[in-house]
This record gives C-alpha cells, sequence and structure tokens, in this order.
C-alpha cells in the first residue's frame, strides 16, 4: 500500500500524497487554521503542501512512507498546533484508484461519501435490513463507499457503520474526493 515503489513520485523521487485528518473544525472542535496546518506539515520535511476546505484535506509530497509519514504528521500536528487528529494517508495513485472504483457512478455527487481506514475494516460492515431509506455501502480494501440518498447527516446507515466498525476512519463527500484527485495531479506509474 503506502510503501509501493510504483505510486505516483514527483521528479525528485518522492510521493504524493493526500493526509485526510479526522476530527479537526467539526462542530467548534479542534480549531485548526489552514495556514497553521501547511506550517505544520511542512515542518516535516513535506513539500508541495496545499489545504482544501477547512475539512483538514492536505495534499504533499514527501520521500517518506506512508506509516513513517503518517506518523510524522500526526506528531507535527499534535506538537505545534495542540491537537490530536487522526491522519489517513494515500497516494496520489490511490485517490485516483478510489475516484476510479466508486460502485455509484450514476448516483447524485451529493450522496456518494467515502470512510478512510488505516486498514480494511474488520469486521467489515454490512447494511442493515430495513430503516436505511435507500441507503447502501460497499467495501473496497481500506475504504468504505456510502451511497446515502437522504445525506449524511440523516443517515442511519453512518450511524450503524460507527457503531460497527471500530477502527478510526475519516469521511469525506464525493466533491471532496474528486477535488483531492485533481489537485494530484493525472496518475503516473
Amino acid at each position: 500500500m503506502g510503501d509501493n515503489p510504483a505510486m505516483t513520485t514527483d521528479n525528485a523521487g518522492a510521493t504524493v500524497y493526500v493526509a485526510l485528518l479526522r476530527g479537526i473544525n467539526v462542530g467548534g472542535h479542534g480549531k485548526v487554521s489552514m495556514a497553521d496546518l501547511r506550517q505544520a506539515v511542512e515542518s516535516t520535511g513535506c513539500t508541495d503542501v496545499s489545504t482544501y476546505i477547512q475539512s483538514g484535506n492536505v495534499v504533499l509530497t514527501s520521500a517518506r512512507a506512508e506509516a513513517a509519514l503518517r506518523a510524522a504528521l500526526e506528531h507535527a500536528i499534535a506538537d505545534r498546533l495542540g491537537v490530536h487528529p487522526t491522519v489517513m494517508v494515500r497516494s496520489a495513485d490511490e485517490i485516483a484508484a478510489v475516484v476510479a472504483a466508486t460502485p455509484y457512478p450514476d448516483a447524485a455527487e451529493g450522496t456518494v461519501h467515502v470512510a478512510f481506514l488505516h486498514e480494511p475494516p474488520t469486521p467489515e460492515p454490512t447494511t442493515p435490513r430495513g430503516g436505511t431509506e435507500g441507503e447502501e455501502l460497499t467495501v473496497l480494501g481500506r475504504e468504505i463507499y456510502l451511497h446515502l440518498p437522504g445525506g449524511i447527516g440523516r443517515s442511519k446507515l453512518m450511524v450503524e457503520v460507527g457503531k460497527r466498525c471500530k477502527a478510526p476512519m475519516t469521511v469525506r463527500n464525493w466533491r471532496t474526493v474528486t477535488k483531492l484527485r485533481a489537485m494530484t495531479g493525472p496518475a503516473r506509474g
């Protein structure tokens, strides 16, 4: 996964990554300015750092492998900003694969969300019988795709996924996922 040498890299051999922070700027908690976040990320030696919206989406370039990068980012953010988010890291190629693999290509953009995890979920969550009002989920590797026609805020399925999946996760809407894909450039490899 994160240590795959075929991942998208820049000209210097460093990998282009997306870091997804869980638990910042949500409901008034874990407030972090994006300028401060960029500085904290740069303090780890990352380059080409940019952020997208206020919810903790960072595109960066690093020579580190995924696990080492995740640890460095979590430490630097806690040290410099005083918040302790969980950070999910994906290479540019992995983000491209997430977009390409969508099981809901014909769904309205606002109804699709992706939950990112460190590892594939165990036990794998499933759509409960009844009561989900057309909601559905698909697990593909370390991602859980959610089709939520009524929105995420009132989703019974999202509550069930949270209960059944004990591993840390962070959820992004489809617009954010595709924007991050665009920000990482064309997939190479």
